[in-house]
Order: C-alpha cells, then sequence, then structure tokens
C-alpha cells in the first residue's frame, strides 16, 4: 500500500509518500480501506518532530479516517461487517491506504454525510465533546470561550456549543474570520485578538462577565489571558501548546476565583478511554450531524500525492474547517 512517512523532522517537503506493507489487524482490532484522513495540528508538530506517536503506535501520521471495513482481527466483539462505511480515531497510521485500529474506535458515519467528508469528524468530535462535555461539564446558558475559530476544532466547538445551549465566544486572526465565526459559525462573541484585549473586550460584550469554560489550543502565551477572563468557578481546558508549553500562573486570581485549569490530551489515552468517547459522540454528536444542527466543514482536499502542499495550505492558516488527504 501506499503510505506516509516523515523523513526527517522539518517542513512539508520532508514527507514522503513510500510503499510499503499492509497491516495486519491484530486482537480485537478491525481493518479499514481508508478513503480519506484529516490533517491536525498533532501531524505538523510530529512532521516537525516535537510529538512522536505514542508507545506501540504506527510511525505514519494521521489521528483520523474514513473508509469501508475490510477485515478482522481476532476478539473483534463490535457488529462490523466486510464493506460498512466507518470513521476511525487513530494513535497514528491514519496517511495510508490501509490501517488497523481497534474495534471500539471505530463508529459507522454520521446519517447524511458523505464518506470523504467524514473524515473530517473523528478527532474533532472526540476532542471538543470529552473536553467540552466530559471533563468541563459545559451547562447551557453557561458562556464558552473558543480560542482558534475557524482551524477543525474551533469550527467544531463553536457549533456543539451553541447545540448545547451555550453562549459561544471566539478569537480568531483578522477580521474576516471574525465574521466568518459570527454569521457562518454562529458564534454570539467574536474577538480579532490582534486588535483586542481579549479578555476586557469578552468582559465588555458579555455585561461585564467572563468566561465559564475556556478551549485552548495556545497554551503557554495565553495562560494570563485566560486565567483574567475566566469567570468564578471557571474552567480551563488546555488542549493544545502552539504557544509554548511553560508560563506563569497567578494561584492568587486563580483562588479568588475559585477556578480551575486542566490540561487534557487525546492521542495517548488508552483504548478504553477512547471507546468511551467515540460511544458518547455516538449517542450525544451524531444526532447533531444527521439533523443539520453541526455541519462538518471540509476547507480543501488533497491527493496523497499531494500531502506536502497539503501541510503547506495547513501551516498557512488560511482554511476555514478540515483539510483531507483523499486516497
Amino acid at each position: 500500500m501506499k503510505a506516509v512517512y516523515i523523513a526527517e523532522p522539518g517542513g512539508p517537503e520532508v514527507l514522503e509518500v513510500r510503499q510499503v506493507s499492509d497491516p495486519v489487524p491484530g486482537q480485537g482490532e478491525v481493518l479499514i480501506d481508508v478513503v480519506a484522513a484529516g490533517l491536525n495540528r498533532a501531524d505538523v508538530q510530529q512532521r516537525r518532530g516535537f510529538y512522536p506517536p505514542p508507545p506501540g503506535a504506527s510511525e505514519i501520521p494521521g489521528l483520523e479516517v474514513s473508509g469501508r471495513i475490510a477485515g478482522f482481527g481476532p476478539g473483534v466483539a463490535k457488529a462490523f461487517s466486510v464493506g460498512d462505511k466507518v470513521v476511525a480515531l487513530l494513535a497514528g497510521g491514519g496517511y495510508a491506504e490501509k490501517v488497523a485500529v481497534p474495534a471500539e474506535q471505530v463508529l459507522r458515519i454520521p446519517d447524511g454525510v458523505d464518506l470523504v467528508t467524514a473524515a473530517s469528524l473523528p478527532e474533532v468530535t472526540a476532542t471538543v465533546y470529552s473536553n467540552l462535555i466530559m471533563t468541563a461539564q459545559l451547562q447551557p446558558g453557561e458562556t464558552v470561550l473558543i480560542h482558534g475559530a475557524t482551524g477543525g476544532i474551533g469550527t467544531m466547538a463553536i457549533q456543539l456549543a451553541k447545540a448545547f445551549g451555550a453562549k459561544v465566544a471566539t478569537t480568531a486572526g483578522t477580521d474576516e474570520k471574525v465574521g466568518t465565526a459570527k454569521a457562518f459559525l454562529g458564534a454570539d462573541i467574536a474577538i480579532n485578538y490582534k486588535e483586542e484585549d481579549f479578555p476586557d473586550s469578552l468582559r465588555r460584550q458579555n455585561e461585564g462577565k467572563g468566561a465559564d469554560v475556556i478551549l485552548d489550543v495556545v497554551g503557554a502565551k495565553y495562560l494570563a489571558q485566560n486565567v483574567d477572563a475566566l469567570a468564578d468557578y471557571g474552567r480551563l481546558v488546555v488542549i493544545g501548546l502552539q504557544g509554548g508549553a511553560k508560563g506563569e500562573l497567578d494561584l492568587g486570581q486563580l483562588l479568588r476565583k475559585r477556578a480551575a485549569v486542566v490540561a487534557t490530551a487525546l492521542r495517548p489515552r488508552p483504548v478504553e478511554e477512547k471507546g468511551a468517547i467515540m460511544s458518547a459522540v455516538r449517542e450525544s454528536v451524531w444526532p447533531l450531524i444527521a439533523d443539520g444542527r453541526i455541519r462538518p466543514l471540509v476547507a480543501k482536499t488533497f491527493p496523497l500525492e499531494q500531502v506536502s502542499e497539503a501541510h503547506r495550505y495547513f501551516d498557512s492558516g488560511d482554511h476555514v474547517g478540515k483539510i483531507l488527504l483523499v486516497m
């Protein structure tokens, strides 16, 4: 099969398409003929040498795919049949024509979504649902601040939070993206972080109140501002480190607000946890996609052979929604 390998840490040019042996599904795994794979920030960090795969995971990048069931390893208990159209959450291996994955991390695609577009869903839905709903316990009527409005995480998080009855604020780096977040994605408040201090702007537009929940992909660079932006009893959930890993935390401010800071990562979680998250996504998010309250957004698709071009486009930050590789 064809698969993408990282020749050495670096820019998009280090991604190589090679011919490699097909994976063999192990105990409890299913084999998927991949139709499309989603790009994620973790893939970029792996390409740059900053985010190696967890122990035992494939060196091939790619954390989510759509495709058809092609076979089974021993001991598969889930009721799949060969040919079923599915999506899968992976620890690696998605940039390839075939992948083997634990059955717990596989779901049939949602009603009304085509098989290519479906590749945009597993990583972002699992990340957003597990963090906003399962970890932060976001409630209807609460205010949530979502950084990175127009990326894959941001576009899903805005829509899911709105569907769950929250008031949604978000940040973006251009006036065009601010407009997109409000007019197209449904954000109640959208802030250009390059022109405004987002904690002050949030309070000004939210009746003097901060955010009950913040979903942050930036990390250290935003730590002080995020704590400032929290409401009393607020919950800051850090899921990315685009702005660095080490920052100064004002514990006094955190104490006064009776607030919490939580950091999570999806990729290294054990299969059982990922399976529980995917089951929750199937029960709570798939119906919202099927009835149109959440729309999967695909910015652009690239053939597998153009994986370097796909990563250059990702690195540009010009996209709204997900970027996909098509096999």
